[in-house]
């Protein structure tokens, strides 16, 4: 046996809620320099306004570890972790929803029946999915911005800190700005949560039915690399939309369709797959931190509610 055995009593939903959100930003730590790679390659080559801070048209990157090496020489290692703090505000808000609360809306719409069927699953994953971009939105759209802000020779900053940023956006594009990209987030995440979740309980079934492999930690890493790999593949052209929207100037794109257009016309439809690869490093990588994570910290919580319910 592998890790923690699973327990006795099925989790609750407060422990679900922040395992889910505690593991997400453990996963967050480990991953972020290949979510801050993918976001400079998924705007690289649109024209920007004033607001860019100084950054350069055409083709800055190549690739995800060439980004990663632009990167730390023009300007420094920490860049890679600019904006850390809103992703953990954001994972710690969103992933507790969208993760934490799936089991317990999948029971919901199954009226508590243990076998749920595959739209049960999708309906679970795309409402906890909107539900969590109506909660985290903010945070969202102000790290995307550290992660696309350059900072090399004498560019002046866009934003010099978390909290100034949101001062500066909610002052500068009202309290619109901080919802900026809502409905390319809700229909990205969606995308994501459904295929991420609903593919993961899948794969995680058939091994577990299908296999010698048990619900353990081996089964737990196959099935999350395998949603992640599903995942990039659908989800990239809304995530390129969603990321490029969030991170225009306010004038630059008159709607989330505007923005995708403006692609599609400019750059051809290979743009969508924009930072294709370090997104399913980032959130194939991600996912088994964050899945296996989940699953131990579930099951420890749950050891010591038991333990501590039952000295002896």
């Amino acid at each position: 046996m592998v890790g923690f055995g699973p327990a006795d009593v099925p989790p609750t939903a407060a422990v679900k809620f922040v395992g889910a959100g505690t593991a997400a930003c453990i996963a967050d730590l480990v991953t972020f320099p290949l979510d801050t790679a993918k976001v400079r390659l998924q705007i690289q080559g649109e024209a920007r306004g004033s607001t860019n801070g100084g950054q350069a048209k055409g083709v800055q990157y190549r690739g995800v570890f060439g980004t990663i090496t632009t990167m730390v020489r023009t300007e420094g290692a920490r860049s890679l972790y600019r904006g850390l703090v809103a992703g953990l505000q954001r994972q710690m808000s969103f992933a507790s929803v969208r993760i934490g609360l799936y089991d317990s809306v999948k029971q919901f719409y199954t009226k508590g029946s243990e076998h749920a069927g595959i739209g049960s699953r999708l309906l679970a994953g795309c409402t906890t999915g909107a539900m969590a971009v109506a909660v985290a939105q903010p945070t969202d759209v102000v790290k995307v911005r550290f992660q696309a802000q350059v900072s090399s020779g004498g560019n002046a900053k866009r934003y010099q800190g978390t909290l100034d940023a949101y001062r500066t956006i909610g002052r500068e594009e009202g309290i619109r700005g901080l919802w900026k990209g809502m409905g390319p987030n809700i229909a990205r995440n969606a995308i994501v949560n459904c295929t991420e979740l609903v593919t993961y309980d899948l794969i995680k079934d058939a091994l577990i039915s299908s296999t010698p492999l048990t619900d353990d930690l081996p089964c737990h890493f196959t099935s999350a690399f395998g949603a992640g790999f599903c995942t990039t593949v659908i989800a990239s052209p809304v995530d390129v939309v969603k990321t490029r929207y969030m991170n225009s100037s306010r004038s630059q794109y008159s709607s989330a369709v505007n923005c995708a257009m403006s692609m599609l016309l400019k750059e051809g439809p290979m743009a969508f797959y924009k930072g294709f690869t370090p997104s399913f490093l980032r959130l194939g990588s991600w996912n088994v931190v964050m899945f296996v994570t989940y699953e131990q910290l579930k099951r420890a919580m749950m050891m010591a509610r038991n333990n501590k319910a039952s000295p002896l």
